[in-house]
């Protein structure tokens, strides 16, 4: 079970990313999670995936 608030939600994908998924799809798959939900949610508090550093980073 992934966390539910977008703030707790951040840091768990990010440091499941970090540590053992190559891309947000595979996470997603492995953890078997909408992806589409998860980053609205992450969205929702300014936070994008960006593929080439494989984190949700903040952009404003």
């Amino acid at each position: 079970m992934i966390p539910k608030d977008p703030n707790m939600l951040l840091s768990y994908v990010n440091l499941k990313l970090r540590d053992f998924y190559s891309d947000f799809e595979a996470l997603c798959d492995d953890l078997d999670v909408s992806s589409s939900e998860t980053e609205e949610k992450l969205n929702s508090i300014g936070y994008f995936y960006e593929k080439e550093t494989n984190q949700f980073v903040f952009k404003s």
